[in-house]
């Protein structure tokens, strides 16, 4: 997180307006409390388990401070030197950032697999133009590497504040001859923004927690209290009990928010709104602002942005180099965070922010020259697909089934009205009036590529419908602990919009069933991500009879009535699942020296047909009651006793249970019968591409 040093309030002191300054080192300590947070939550959870609100503490100290200076400004000359601003904005974040960024992509280099080194590419120059926010709200979802994979996901605040500090001298330039509605017109935002934060948390929490409207308000806040402390001629001392209130909020925040409340919503008020009083009462002498004048906390303040900049590439860094972090190691990470935040501070980020005679063009040239260099290796990291080459032939074949599951989604379209309204459907195939759709979770995304080249082939046109984690049949919820609770619940809303629309429907003449089955009758993944569980529950509130009887019965009710609409019923067999296998620890392991277990391969067919038994129980019986056909694909993956992971010298899995792209072309015969149901199906074990 970024501020302005605070002794730039000390200018307030000889216009009456403000005895602020007479505290700074309180503010310094406010900002040590924030980015200790914030660490302990990322190091160690346990001592901080809401420690994430240290960043809205932040946006409410940035919003004050810079806010402040610009409104005194404003006050002072009638207008805003906005290139001074900029100036010193860049003075202030740029010279960190850079030995931060550059530092993380050599490291990144050594270790990083190749499509986590083509994200990373992604994120840094995102991270350059102040646009990391954005990027990761649009590559939050099922299959997104995870957190502690994206080296450089704490840029996002970054991100939110530059986009502020763009917008926020705009609006006083434009309204600066009109001080009072200008005041107004920034506290109507504030509430604004407040309240769509509010509203939308439930909704969509990945935009309220990333995108700069959802957040503006908290910087907003401090900017408001900026104002109403030069415009009333506040003292900043009313009492010690409003800085023990302050001080309650935020502790309360720090030690009981958790990301699944519906965060940031309203429970963001809890730090931001203490951190307001804090700041409000910043002048008064009693012992919540001793604490906050405490020399350690203030010292911890004074570096706050070095070790908010550092202790994230350090700790995902070494927690991938590692394969986990363990009470030891954690300790050691910590303190390599900061003393590289020490350093930074004390030979990057100081000598340049107090260099007075450091000219304004020499300074924005140097920024310019590194922000192209950077920009420059994150292009050549992307065109050449993470450098693969780094890495010996043993790594590659799973690094190519790594990679292997991207997919072109450019078909795809999300009706406002009508016919699937709300639900994203895409086009497979060649162009005209679909005669067949596929309804999925990911396992109907896995299976994408090869269902088109076997409807393009035949020269067949079909939808297909997918949602992760979603089985598709009627009458149930699911909650998934791999989810947020917004996922869950579209879930039944899109099913909801299926059923209603499969009737109305007309060409359609076969629909294809596809699942990772066994999940939902068991309520758990295997081996690898045997701690995804999910649980299913009847919409109607009734029962509660035993999960797997509720997938069947659920599956039966589901297949008859969708027969029903559509004349011919598919259901595809689920891929085999190799529990122990997963492409991308895979690839790391060996890319890393390491030596990859051959039992992890493979899969004892007992154990595949035991693990699919209670999931492929409902459609065994439908298929021999005649109301679907069920498609076998179990003997692609399997040969005598095994099932493997690796076939004709290629991986086919991406992870556990899902396949690669080339996978499902390879099988893209199995598809036949759905895609042109006069053309009879060929069965090779294993078709080539």
């Amino acid at each position: 997180m970024t501020m302005p040093s605070v002794t730039a309030w000390t200018g307030s002191r000889s216009t009456g307006h403000s005895r602020v300054a007479a505290n700074v080192a309180q503010i310094d300590g406010l900002r040590g409390i924030a980015v200790a947070a914030v660490v302990l939550y990322h190091f160690t959870q346990s001592l901080a388990p809401g420690g994430f609100v240290g960043v809205d503490i932040f946006f409410v100290l940035s919003g004050f401070l810079i806010g402040g200076i610009l409104w005194r400004e404003l006050s002072a000359h009638g207008s805003i030197n906005v290139g001074n601003f900029l100036v010193r904005r860049l003075k202030r974040l740029a010279p960190a950032y850079f030995a931060m960024a550059l530092a993380t992509t050599i490291v990144a280099y050594l270790i990083l697999l190749p499509f986590e080194f083509r994200e990373y590419s992604k994120s840094l120059i995102a991270s350059v133009v102040y646009l990391s926010n954005v990027q990761f709200f649009r590559e939050a979802g099922y299959f997104d590497i995870a957190s502690e994979n994206k080296i450089l996901l704490h840029t996002w605040s970054l991100a939110v504040e530059e986009q502020f500090y763009l917008f926020l001298p705009l609006v006083l330039l434009i309204l600066r001859r009109r001080r009072l509605v200008l005041a107004g017109v920034l506290a109507t935002i504030c509430a604004t923004s407040l309240l769509a934060c509010i509203i939308f948390t439930p909704i969509s929490p990945t935009a309220t927690f990333f995108l700069f409207p959802f957040r503006a308000w908290e910087l907003l806040l401090g900017v408001v209290l900026a104002i109403a402390w030069t415009e009333w001629r506040l003292n900043g001392s009313y009492g010690q009990w409003l800085s023990w209130l302050g001080l309650g909020l935020v502790a309360a925040a720090i030690g009981f928010t958790r990301p699944e409340y519906n965060f940031p919503g309203a429970w963001a008020l809890l730090p931001t709104v203490g951190t307001a009083m804090l700041l409000l009462n910043i002048n008064d002498r009693n012992p919540v602002n001793a604490i906050l004048g405490w020399q350690p906390l203030v010292h911890l303040g004074l570096i706050s942005y070095s070790l908010y900049l550092w202790h994230w590439p350090v700790l995902t860094l070494s927690t991938y180099y590692q394969g986990g972090q363990s009470g030891g190691t954690v300790g050691l990470w910590l303190a390599i965070a900061l003393v590289l935040a020490i350093l930074s501070w004390r030979f990057v980020e100081r000598p340049v922010r107090e260099a007075q005679s450091l000219p304004s063009f020499a300074l924005v040239s140097g920024v310019g020259l590194g922000s192209a260099t950077l920009l420059l290796v994150g292009a050549f990291i992307f065109r050449g697909d993470g450098l693969p080459e780094r890495f010996g032939p043993a790594a590659r074949m799973h690094i190519q089934a790594s990679a292997d599951f991207i997919q072109d989604w450019s078909r795809c379209t999300t009706p406002d009205s009508g016919s699937f309204a709300g639900v994203e459907i895409c086009k497979i195939g060649v162009e005209g009036e679909p005669s067949f759709i596929v309804w999925g979770d990911s396992h109907g995304r896995a299976m994408k590529e090869g269902i088109e080249l076997a409807a393009t082939e035949a020269k067949s046109a079909g939808l297909l419908i997918w949602r992760a984690g979603c089985p598709p049949l009627f009458d149930i919820d699911k909650q998934e602990n791999a989810a947020t609770p917004a996922q869950n619940a579209s879930c039944a809303l899109s099913n909801a919009s299926i059923r209603k629309t499969l009737p109305q429907l007309r060409g359609i003449e076969r629909i294809l069933l596809v699942g990772r089955w066994s999940y939902y009758a068991d309520g758990r993944g295997s081996g690898v991500d045997a701690r995804n569980e999910i649980v299913l529950k009847p919409q109607s509130g009734q029962g509660h009879e035993a999960q797997a009887a509720l997938f069947f019965d659920a599956a039966v009710a589901s297949a008859k009535e969708i027969g029903h609409a559509i004349p011919k019923v598919f259901v595809l067999q689920q891929p085999p699942e190799i529990s122990g296998y997963d492409s991308r620890e895979a690839s790391r392991l060996l890319a890393l020296g390491g030596n990859l277990d051959p039992l992890s391969l493979i899969e004892p067919v007992s154990e595949v047909e035991a693990r699919a038994a209670r999931g492929e129980a409902p459609f065994l019986k439908l298929a021999r009651d005649g109301r679907i056909t069920y498609l076998k694909l179990r003997d692609r993956f399997c040969e005598g006793q095994v099932c493997s992971a690796v076939h004709n010298g290629l991986s086919y899995y991406f992870d556990n249970n899902h396949i690669t792209n080339s996978a499902s072309k390879a099988i893209r015969s199995v598809f036949t019968r759905v895609v042109a149901p006069h053309v009879g199906e060929v069965v090779v074990m294993h078709e080539a591409p």
